[in-house]
Protein backbone atom coordinates (compact mmCIF):
# COMPACT_ATOMS: atom_id res chain seq x y z
CA UNK A 1 0.00 0.00 0.00
CA UNK A 2 1.34 3.42 -0.95
CA UNK A 3 1.91 6.08 1.67
CA UNK A 4 -0.05 9.31 1.37
CA UNK A 5 2.29 12.18 0.59
CA UNK A 6 2.03 15.32 2.72
CA UNK A 7 3.38 18.64 1.44
CA UNK A 8 5.22 19.55 4.61
CA UNK A 9 6.86 22.81 3.56
CA UNK A 10 7.42 25.08 0.58
CA UNK A 11 9.73 27.98 -0.12
CA UNK A 12 11.24 30.07 -2.88
CA UNK A 13 13.22 33.23 -3.53
CA UNK A 14 12.02 36.16 -5.67
CA UNK A 15 12.87 35.57 -9.31
CA UNK A 16 15.29 38.02 -10.93
CA UNK A 17 16.47 39.04 -14.38
CA UNK A 18 19.79 37.48 -15.50
CA UNK A 19 22.71 39.21 -13.86
CA UNK A 20 20.65 40.53 -10.93
CA UNK A 21 20.41 37.42 -8.76
CA UNK A 22 22.66 35.74 -6.24
CA UNK A 23 24.58 32.69 -7.42
CA UNK A 24 22.64 29.46 -8.01
CA UNK A 25 23.99 27.76 -4.88
CA UNK A 26 23.00 30.65 -2.60
CA UNK A 27 19.52 30.84 -4.12
CA UNK A 28 19.07 27.08 -3.86
CA UNK A 29 20.20 27.01 -0.24
CA UNK A 30 17.88 29.88 0.67
CA UNK A 31 14.88 28.24 -0.98
CA UNK A 32 15.61 24.94 0.82
CA UNK A 33 15.93 26.71 4.17
CA UNK A 34 12.65 28.50 3.54
CA UNK A 35 10.90 25.20 2.85
CA UNK A 36 12.37 23.58 5.96
CA UNK A 37 11.37 26.57 8.09
CA UNK A 38 7.87 26.37 6.64
CA UNK A 39 7.74 22.68 7.58
CA UNK A 40 9.16 23.43 11.02
CA UNK A 41 11.88 20.78 10.82
CA UNK A 42 15.67 20.62 10.70
CA UNK A 43 17.55 19.44 7.62
CA UNK A 44 18.93 16.58 9.74
CA UNK A 45 15.51 14.90 9.50
CA UNK A 46 15.59 14.84 5.68
CA UNK A 47 16.62 11.43 4.34
CA UNK A 48 17.00 12.11 0.60
CA UNK A 49 17.33 15.18 -1.60
CA UNK A 50 16.69 15.81 -5.29
CA UNK A 51 18.05 18.88 -7.09
CA UNK A 52 16.70 20.05 -10.44
CA UNK A 53 18.63 22.38 -12.76
CA UNK A 54 19.72 22.65 -16.40
CA UNK A 55 22.50 25.22 -16.74
CA UNK A 56 25.04 23.93 -14.24
CA UNK A 57 27.84 21.46 -13.77
CA UNK A 58 27.28 18.04 -12.26
CA UNK A 59 26.67 17.92 -8.50
CA UNK A 60 25.42 21.51 -8.33
CA UNK A 61 22.77 20.14 -5.96
CA UNK A 62 25.47 19.33 -3.44
CA UNK A 63 26.94 22.83 -3.80
CA UNK A 64 23.56 24.30 -2.84
CA UNK A 65 22.47 21.87 -0.15
CA UNK A 66 25.86 21.63 1.57
CA UNK A 67 25.18 25.21 2.65
CA UNK A 68 22.09 23.92 4.46
CA UNK A 69 23.76 20.88 6.00
CA UNK A 70 26.31 18.18 5.26
CA UNK A 71 24.58 15.12 6.67
CA UNK A 72 25.62 12.31 4.34
CA UNK A 73 22.21 11.82 2.72
CA UNK A 74 22.09 10.92 -0.98
CA UNK A 75 21.60 13.96 -3.22
CA UNK A 76 20.37 13.20 -6.72
CA UNK A 77 20.89 15.77 -9.49
CA UNK A 78 18.13 15.93 -12.11
CA UNK A 79 18.19 17.57 -15.57
CA UNK A 80 14.95 17.25 -17.54
CA UNK A 81 14.91 20.58 -19.33
CA UNK A 82 12.10 22.93 -18.21
CA UNK A 83 10.55 20.10 -16.16
CA UNK A 84 13.65 19.56 -14.01
CA UNK A 85 12.03 20.90 -10.84
CA UNK A 86 8.92 18.77 -11.32
CA UNK A 87 11.15 15.76 -11.98
CA UNK A 88 12.95 16.35 -8.68
CA UNK A 89 9.59 16.63 -6.91
CA UNK A 90 8.25 13.46 -8.56
CA UNK A 91 11.29 11.49 -7.40
CA UNK A 92 11.00 12.81 -3.85
CA UNK A 93 7.31 11.83 -3.87
CA UNK A 94 8.16 8.38 -5.18
CA UNK A 95 10.63 7.82 -2.36
CA UNK A 96 8.07 8.75 0.32
CA UNK A 97 5.11 7.06 -1.37
CA UNK A 98 7.00 3.78 -1.70
CA UNK A 99 8.28 3.85 1.88
CA UNK A 100 11.97 4.19 1.01
CA UNK A 101 12.13 7.30 3.21
CA UNK A 102 9.78 9.21 5.48
CA UNK A 103 10.95 12.68 4.45
CA UNK A 104 12.59 14.08 1.32
CA UNK A 105 13.33 17.49 -0.13
CA UNK A 106 13.26 18.70 -3.73
CA UNK A 107 15.08 21.88 -4.66
CA UNK A 108 15.32 23.56 -8.04
CA UNK A 109 17.43 26.50 -9.14
CA UNK A 110 18.73 28.22 -12.23
CA UNK A 111 21.17 31.05 -12.93
CA UNK A 112 20.47 31.92 -16.55
CA UNK A 113 21.86 34.22 -19.24
CA UNK A 114 19.79 36.73 -21.23
CA UNK A 115 18.43 35.93 -24.69
CA UNK A 116 16.67 33.02 -26.36
CA UNK A 117 17.55 29.57 -25.05
CA UNK A 118 19.80 27.66 -27.45
CA UNK A 119 21.89 24.49 -27.36
CA UNK A 120 24.80 24.46 -24.90
CA UNK A 121 26.69 21.71 -26.73
CA UNK A 122 26.04 22.39 -30.44
CA UNK A 123 28.77 19.96 -31.55
CA UNK A 124 26.93 17.03 -29.96
CA UNK A 125 23.73 15.31 -31.06
CA UNK A 126 20.85 17.54 -30.01
CA UNK A 127 18.28 15.94 -27.70
CA UNK A 128 15.72 18.03 -29.59
CA UNK A 129 16.79 16.73 -33.00
CA UNK A 130 13.87 14.31 -33.35
CA UNK A 131 11.41 17.05 -32.42
CA UNK A 132 12.99 19.62 -34.71
CA UNK A 133 13.07 17.18 -37.63
CA UNK A 134 9.45 16.20 -37.06
CA UNK A 135 8.27 19.81 -36.95
CA UNK A 136 10.33 20.61 -40.06
CA UNK A 137 8.86 17.64 -41.95
CA UNK A 138 5.26 18.23 -40.87
CA UNK A 139 5.44 21.98 -41.52
CA UNK A 140 7.80 22.06 -44.53
CA UNK A 141 10.35 24.32 -42.86
CA UNK A 142 13.32 25.66 -44.82
CA UNK A 143 16.94 24.96 -43.91
CA UNK A 144 17.27 28.55 -42.67
CA UNK A 145 14.28 28.15 -40.36
CA UNK A 146 15.79 25.01 -38.92
CA UNK A 147 18.88 26.99 -37.87
CA UNK A 148 16.86 29.19 -35.51
CA UNK A 149 17.01 28.51 -31.74
CA UNK A 150 14.76 25.44 -31.26
CA UNK A 151 12.25 27.13 -28.94
CA UNK A 152 11.82 30.12 -31.26
CA UNK A 153 11.30 27.87 -34.27
CA UNK A 154 8.93 25.39 -32.63
CA UNK A 155 6.75 27.82 -30.72
CA UNK A 156 6.65 30.26 -33.62
CA UNK A 157 5.11 27.39 -35.57
CA UNK A 158 2.76 26.60 -32.67
CA UNK A 159 1.48 30.20 -32.51
CA UNK A 160 0.99 30.32 -36.27
CA UNK A 161 -0.86 27.00 -36.29
CA UNK A 162 -3.21 28.21 -33.56
CA UNK A 163 -4.12 31.21 -35.66
CA UNK A 164 -4.32 29.61 -39.11
CA UNK A 165 -5.60 26.12 -38.35
CA UNK A 166 -7.65 26.62 -35.18
CA UNK A 167 -8.90 30.18 -35.57
CA UNK A 168 -7.35 31.55 -32.38
CA UNK A 169 -6.74 35.26 -32.91
CA UNK A 170 -3.69 37.28 -32.01
CA UNK A 171 -5.95 39.15 -29.61
CA UNK A 172 -6.60 35.95 -27.65
CA UNK A 173 -2.86 35.23 -27.55
CA UNK A 174 -2.27 38.78 -26.29
CA UNK A 175 -4.98 38.40 -23.63
CA UNK A 176 -2.95 35.57 -22.07
CA UNK A 177 0.03 37.91 -21.58
CA UNK A 178 -2.26 40.65 -20.24
CA UNK A 179 -3.76 38.23 -17.72
CA UNK A 180 -0.29 37.12 -16.62
CA UNK A 181 0.77 40.67 -15.78
CA UNK A 182 -2.54 41.42 -14.06
CA UNK A 183 -2.12 38.40 -11.79
CA UNK A 184 1.58 39.11 -11.16
CA UNK A 185 0.82 42.63 -9.95
CA UNK A 186 0.12 41.10 -6.54
CA UNK A 187 3.09 38.69 -6.50
CA UNK A 188 6.29 40.03 -4.86
CA UNK A 189 8.22 37.04 -6.28
CA UNK A 190 7.42 37.93 -9.92
CA UNK A 191 9.74 39.93 -12.17
CA UNK A 192 7.21 41.66 -14.44
CA UNK A 193 4.34 43.28 -12.51
CA UNK A 194 3.50 46.28 -14.66
CA UNK A 195 0.35 46.00 -16.80
CA UNK A 196 0.48 45.36 -20.54
CA UNK A 197 -1.91 46.63 -23.20
CA UNK A 198 -2.98 44.96 -26.43
CA UNK A 199 -1.22 47.74 -28.32
CA UNK A 200 2.11 47.13 -26.56
CA UNK A 201 1.97 43.43 -27.35
CA UNK A 202 0.77 43.55 -30.95
CA UNK A 203 2.78 46.50 -32.27
CA UNK A 204 5.05 45.78 -35.25
CA UNK A 205 5.75 42.51 -37.02
CA UNK A 206 6.11 39.10 -35.33
CA UNK A 207 9.64 37.85 -34.59
CA UNK A 208 9.04 34.61 -36.48
CA UNK A 209 5.82 33.23 -37.94
CA UNK A 210 3.19 33.67 -35.20
CA UNK A 211 5.63 34.51 -32.41
CA UNK A 212 5.87 37.98 -30.88
CA UNK A 213 8.33 39.03 -28.18
CA UNK A 214 5.68 39.43 -25.47
CA UNK A 215 4.14 36.06 -26.34
CA UNK A 216 7.26 34.47 -24.78
CA UNK A 217 8.41 34.08 -21.19
CA UNK A 218 11.80 35.55 -20.22
CA UNK A 219 14.90 33.64 -19.10
CA UNK A 220 15.44 34.37 -15.42
CA UNK A 221 17.16 33.32 -12.22
CA UNK A 222 15.61 31.85 -9.11
CA UNK A 223 15.07 28.89 -6.82
CA UNK A 224 12.24 27.02 -5.10
CA UNK A 225 11.95 24.02 -2.82
CA UNK A 226 9.35 21.58 -1.47
CA UNK A 227 9.58 19.20 1.51
CA UNK A 228 7.43 16.05 1.36
CA UNK A 229 6.80 13.45 4.04
CA UNK A 230 4.53 10.62 5.10
CA UNK A 231 1.49 11.15 7.34
CA UNK A 232 3.18 9.23 10.15
CA UNK A 233 6.25 11.47 9.94
CA UNK A 234 4.03 14.55 9.99
CA UNK A 235 2.23 13.37 13.12
CA UNK A 236 5.47 12.52 14.88
CA UNK A 237 7.05 15.90 14.21
CA UNK A 238 3.99 18.11 14.53
CA UNK A 239 3.87 19.02 10.84
CA UNK A 240 0.60 20.22 9.35
CA UNK A 241 -0.74 17.53 7.05
CA UNK A 242 -3.77 19.17 5.47
CA UNK A 243 -2.19 19.68 2.03
CA UNK A 244 -1.66 16.37 0.27
CA UNK A 245 -0.78 15.09 -3.18
CA UNK A 246 -3.80 13.15 -4.43
CA UNK A 247 -2.93 12.51 -8.07
CA UNK A 248 0.05 12.46 -10.40
CA UNK A 249 0.96 11.76 -13.98
CA UNK A 250 4.28 11.78 -15.80
CA UNK A 251 5.41 10.64 -19.22
CA UNK A 252 7.64 11.18 -22.24
CA UNK A 253 6.71 11.17 -25.93
CA UNK A 254 4.99 8.38 -27.81
CA UNK A 255 6.30 7.44 -31.27
CA UNK A 256 3.02 8.41 -32.96
CA UNK A 257 3.39 12.05 -31.85
CA UNK A 258 6.18 12.54 -34.37
CA UNK A 259 4.10 11.43 -37.34
CA UNK A 260 0.74 13.03 -36.55
CA UNK A 261 -0.39 16.50 -35.49
CA UNK A 262 2.51 18.91 -34.94
CA UNK A 263 0.80 20.13 -31.74
CA UNK A 264 1.49 16.74 -30.18
CA UNK A 265 5.22 17.20 -30.83
CA UNK A 266 4.96 20.55 -29.04
CA UNK A 267 3.83 19.49 -25.55
CA UNK A 268 0.15 18.73 -26.20
CA UNK A 269 0.70 14.98 -26.37
CA UNK A 270 2.68 14.62 -23.14
CA UNK A 271 0.49 17.18 -21.37
CA UNK A 272 -2.71 15.33 -22.28
CA UNK A 273 -1.34 11.96 -21.23
CA UNK A 274 0.09 13.21 -17.93
CA UNK A 275 -3.19 14.98 -17.16
CA UNK A 276 -5.28 11.87 -17.86
CA UNK A 277 -3.03 9.83 -15.57
CA UNK A 278 -3.28 12.44 -12.81
CA UNK A 279 -7.07 12.74 -13.03
CA UNK A 280 -7.47 8.97 -12.91
CA UNK A 281 -5.19 8.53 -9.92
CA UNK A 282 -6.83 11.43 -8.05
CA UNK A 283 -10.38 10.40 -8.84
CA UNK A 284 -11.25 13.92 -9.99
CA UNK A 285 -11.81 15.65 -13.32
CA UNK A 286 -11.18 19.07 -14.88
CA UNK A 287 -14.38 20.52 -13.40
CA UNK A 288 -13.14 19.75 -9.88
CA UNK A 289 -10.04 21.94 -10.17
CA UNK A 290 -10.18 25.40 -8.53
CA UNK A 291 -6.74 26.77 -9.36
CA UNK A 292 -3.99 25.84 -11.83
CA UNK A 293 -0.34 26.71 -12.33
CA UNK A 294 0.58 25.61 -15.86
CA UNK A 295 3.55 25.86 -18.20
CA UNK A 296 2.94 29.11 -20.09
CA UNK A 297 6.39 29.33 -21.68
CA UNK A 298 4.56 30.94 -24.63
CA UNK A 299 1.02 32.30 -24.74
CA UNK A 300 0.23 29.74 -27.43
CA UNK A 301 1.35 26.93 -25.14
CA UNK A 302 -1.01 28.10 -22.40
CA UNK A 303 -3.94 27.86 -24.81
CA UNK A 304 -2.85 24.44 -26.07
CA UNK A 305 -2.56 23.28 -22.46
CA UNK A 306 -6.17 24.28 -21.74
CA UNK A 307 -7.25 21.66 -24.25
CA UNK A 308 -4.74 19.06 -23.02
CA UNK A 309 -6.02 19.46 -19.46
CA UNK A 310 -9.63 19.13 -20.59
CA UNK A 311 -10.65 22.68 -19.62
CA UNK A 312 -12.14 23.32 -23.06
CA UNK A 313 -12.18 21.94 -26.60
CA UNK A 314 -9.92 23.43 -29.26
CA UNK A 315 -12.93 24.92 -31.03
CA UNK A 316 -13.86 26.79 -27.85
CA UNK A 317 -10.35 27.90 -26.85
CA UNK A 318 -10.61 31.49 -28.08
CA UNK A 319 -13.98 31.97 -26.41
CA UNK A 320 -12.59 30.49 -23.18
CA UNK A 321 -9.90 33.19 -23.17
CA UNK A 322 -11.96 36.16 -24.35
CA UNK A 323 -14.73 35.41 -21.84
CA UNK A 324 -12.23 35.33 -18.97
CA UNK A 325 -12.92 31.74 -18.03
CA UNK A 326 -9.19 31.45 -17.11
CA UNK A 327 -9.13 34.09 -14.37
CA UNK A 328 -10.91 35.23 -11.21
CA UNK A 329 -14.67 34.94 -11.63
CA UNK A 330 -14.30 32.42 -14.47
CA UNK A 331 -14.32 28.64 -14.66
CA UNK A 332 -10.85 28.22 -13.12
CA UNK A 333 -8.06 30.59 -12.11
CA UNK A 334 -4.98 29.87 -14.23
CA UNK A 335 -1.54 31.05 -13.07
CA UNK A 336 -2.49 33.35 -10.18
CA UNK A 337 1.27 33.82 -9.66
CA UNK A 338 1.59 35.45 -13.08
CA UNK A 339 3.02 32.25 -14.52
CA UNK A 340 6.25 31.95 -16.45
CA UNK A 341 5.25 34.91 -18.63
CA UNK A 342 5.37 37.37 -15.73
CA UNK A 343 7.05 35.57 -12.88
CA UNK A 344 9.97 34.39 -15.03
CA UNK A 345 11.21 30.94 -16.00
CA UNK A 346 14.39 29.78 -14.22
CA UNK A 347 14.18 26.30 -15.67
CA UNK A 348 15.08 24.14 -12.68
CA UNK A 349 13.01 26.21 -10.25
CA UNK A 350 9.82 26.56 -12.27
CA UNK A 351 7.97 23.36 -11.35
CA UNK A 352 8.70 23.73 -7.64
CA UNK A 353 7.70 27.41 -7.70
CA UNK A 354 4.38 26.38 -9.26
CA UNK A 355 3.81 23.90 -6.43
CA UNK A 356 4.79 26.51 -3.85
CA UNK A 357 2.17 28.92 -5.22
CA UNK A 358 -0.52 26.24 -5.19
CA UNK A 359 0.24 25.24 -1.60
CA UNK A 360 -0.09 28.88 -0.56
CA UNK A 361 -3.42 29.01 -2.41
CA UNK A 362 -4.74 25.85 -0.74
CA UNK A 363 -3.69 27.12 2.69
CA UNK A 364 -5.38 30.48 2.07
CA UNK A 365 -2.04 32.28 2.37
CA UNK A 366 -1.85 33.89 -1.09
CA UNK A 367 -2.87 37.39 -0.05
CA UNK A 368 -4.40 39.49 -2.84
CA UNK A 369 -3.85 36.59 -5.27
CA UNK A 370 -6.03 34.27 -3.20
CA UNK A 371 -8.54 32.16 -5.10
CA UNK A 372 -11.60 32.12 -2.89
CA UNK A 373 -12.41 28.69 -1.47
CA UNK A 374 -9.58 26.92 -3.31
CA UNK A 375 -9.52 23.26 -2.28
CA UNK A 376 -8.17 21.34 -5.29
CA UNK A 377 -5.20 22.52 -7.35
CA UNK A 378 -3.39 21.26 -10.44
CA UNK A 379 0.24 21.80 -11.46
CA UNK A 380 1.39 21.27 -15.05
CA UNK A 381 5.00 21.47 -16.21
CA UNK A 382 6.67 20.32 -19.41
CA UNK A 383 10.21 19.99 -20.65
CA UNK A 384 10.83 19.96 -24.39
CA UNK A 385 12.66 16.84 -25.36
CA UNK A 386 10.24 15.77 -23.78
CA UNK A 387 8.89 15.32 -20.26
CA UNK A 388 5.33 15.95 -19.10
CA UNK A 389 4.19 16.27 -15.48
CA UNK A 390 0.83 16.93 -13.84
CA UNK A 391 0.32 16.88 -10.07
CA UNK A 392 -2.99 17.37 -8.24
CA UNK A 393 -3.12 18.64 -4.67
CA UNK A 394 -5.99 18.94 -2.23
CA UNK A 395 -6.66 20.51 1.14
CA UNK A 396 -8.09 17.97 3.56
Amino acid sequence: MKNKVVIAGVGMVPFKKPGQSESYDVMGATAARNALTDAGIDYKLVEQAYAGYVYGDSCSGQAALYQVGITGIPIYNVNNNCASGSSAFALAVQAVEGGTVDCAIAVGFEEMSPGAIDLVFPAKTSPLARHSESVAKLMGLTDAEQQLPPAVCMFGVQAEMLQKEYGVSELALAKIAIKARKHAAHNPNAIFRDPLSEEQILVGQPIYRGLRKLFACPPSCGAASVVVCSEAFARKHGIRSDIQLIGKGSCSDRAEYFEGDVMDVLFRGVSREAANMAYESAGVGPDDIDVIELHDCFTSNEIITYTALGLCDMADAEQFVLEGQNTYGGKVVVNPSGGLLAKGHPLGATGLAQITELVWQLRGDAGERQVAGARTALQHNGGLGSAGFVHIFQRA
